[in-house]
């Protein structure tokens, strides 16, 4: 909890200025610092025992899929309320803070790292909304989505190969289920393109530290049926 409250600060989300969060100023510093703080500063990826150092810290920047997310559920609050909410590999939770303030009448934020999971506490508790943040992996959990989900979430999920194609199972589980499926995105080179249906695009902006431009046009995709074998 020391290095969310010192190595961030409360700031508005650039395209979802009605939301606030805990953000770092500049990925690295504050990526050196959690592994300094964990005793894993300076240490190597290891193939043959398959340990890494520390994931970066992805919950303490508004990520572009997270923001266009956001704003679509804002803009779009009847995608949400009064439904069962689930935001898989949530980060910040910027997605499901949005859920919340759409009116969902329940939000459940998932993250496997535990610095996350105090993340979404944190920063649901700044913008007034209560999200139920879970440290868990859940993406191979077959009882997840459960029955009676309404609505499921995924922002930058997109970025590596085994990753995708975990949360599309994870989504496709959720939509077999009778919940909606959405997910923001711009465009990364997994993204289940042939999978998916654009909804909605934004142009995000203050993406400097992140990515190769300020700006970055994002879209929201919902998640068609699988096409016949």
């Amino acid at each position: 909890m020391g290095i969310l409250r010192s190595g961030t600060r409360l700031r508005l989300v650039p395209l979802v200025p009605e939301i606030r969060l805990r953000q770092a100023d500049e990925p690295i510093v504050l990526w050196e610092t959690t592994e300094q703080a964990a005793g894993q500063a300076g240490q190597a990826v290891d193939q043959a025992a398959g340990h890494a150092a520390l994931e970066p810290p992805f919950w303490a920047f508004a990520w572009a899929g997270g923001q266009a997310l956001a704003r679509y559920l804002l803009d779009h609050r009847e995608a949400a309320r009064g439904q069962t909410v689930i935001d898989v590999a949530s980060g910040s939770g910027l997605v499901a803070i949005a859920a919340a303030m759409a009116g969902a009448a329940d939000v459940t934020a998932y993250d496997v790292d535990p610095l996350a999971a105090a993340a979404i506490g944190v920063n649901a508790a700044a913008n007034g909304v209560t999200v139920r943040a879970v440290c868990a992996d859940v993406l191979d959990d077959d009882a997840l989505p459960a029955p009676g989900t309404g609505l499921v979430l995924a922002a930058d999920a997109f970025y590596q190969r085994e990753l995708a194609g975990r949360v599309l199972g994870f989504l496709d589980r959720g939509r077999a289920r009778g919940a909606a499926v959405l997910a923001g995105d711009l465009g990364r080179a997994y993204l289940p393109r042939d999978r998916l249906t654009p909804l909605a695009s934004y142009d995000v902006p203050g993406l400097r530290a992140l990515e190769d431009t300020d700006v970055k046009r994002t879209t929201i995709w919902t998640l068609a049926a699988p096409r016949p074998a």
